[in-house]
């Protein structure tokens, strides 16, 4: 495995496997990696020539009250991780590397951001943007492997994908779960022991509505009610939001019909949790 730190070295290196013929899949994360990153490592195999993956906490995707300092960080590990899975080269920029300068410009994402985390995190989707914007033409993939926990953000890039004719595929993969279904992230480690003893019941509960609509519950608001009724009986967290909205557009809804999501956010004393599910009705 190689590690590239800089810009420069790795658009050189992606034009001359390009020059090969070789295709590219690319795994871009925050680091701390757990078993949904390496999952979209394992998709990617399967599809591409060389996988690269890239290690990059991003600050303009946080907030001013935002758990950017406190975000876990071990890259030796992540290292590890990464190589022993198979991933070929793992991009680790600095954010000196990645923002040498103030912008010039500025990409502002209007639609599929007033809903769900977009609501209560202004800005934090452009940051998403903007640091995809670079990074694609760094590393100038064929294939970009993204996980279905944060849909919304997979929402937020198909369309900005589509906006600007990237000459790159989107690969969603399916949510990574614990053996007690709750959804992997590199935030779970900052649960309690009491809380992480709860937080299954976020998955549990979101099921359950499943199983309403599969019974034919097509009420929106009803079904986004009684969610909100059981999952605040069974987890001491606050319940940030509970949605019900058509996917990818995330449009409000009153009736389910064609694909929609439903979406459910918990704060933790010290994490926010998200999780969801997609149904086609």
């Amino acid at each position: 495995m190689i590690v590239v730190e800089t810009v420069k070295e790795m658009q050189q290196l992606s034009k001359k496997l390009k020059s090969q013929e070789k295709s590219i899949g690319f795994v871009p994360t925050m680091g701390y990696l757990h078993e949904g990153h390496l999952s979209l490592v394992e998709a990617a195999k399967k599809k591409d020539d060389v996988v690269v993956m890239s290690i990059f906490v991003n600050p303009t995707q946080f907030g001013p009250n935002e758990d950017f300092d406190s975000y876990p960080r071990d890259f030796e590990r992540d290292k590890k991780l990464a190589e022993e899975h198979g991933v070929d080269v793992l991009f680790y920029p600095s954010v000196e590397e990645i923002y040498p300068d103030e912008l010039t410009t500025k990409i502002h994402v209007v639609k599929r951001t007033d809903v769900l985390c977009g609501k209560s995190r202004p800005g934090h989707f452009d940051g998403v943007a903007t640091v995809l914007f670079k990074l694609f033409h760094i590393v100038l993939p064929d294939n970009a492997y993204f996980g279905m926990k944060d849909a919304q953000q997979v929402a937020v890039i198909d369309g900005f994908m589509k906006d600007y004719f990237f000459p790159i595929n989107l690969v969603t993969c399916p949510t990574v779960r614990e053996h007690d279904g709750l959804a992997k992230s590199s935030r779970n480690v900052n649960l309690t022991k009491e809380e992480r003893q709860e937080a299954p019941m976020i998955y549990k509960q979101l099921l359950f509505a499943k199983e309403l609509v599969e019974s034919g519950e097509r009420d929106a608001n009803k079904l986004r009610n009684v969610l909100f009724d059981k999952l605040s009986a069974s987890i001491t967290g606050k319940i940030d939001y509970i949605d019900i909205l058509s996917y990818p557009s995330l449009t409000e809804i009153e009736k389910l019909n064609g694909q929609v999501i439903i979406a459910v956010a918990v704060r933790y004393s010290k994490v926010r949790l998200i999780d969801n599910i997609i149904l086609t009705i």
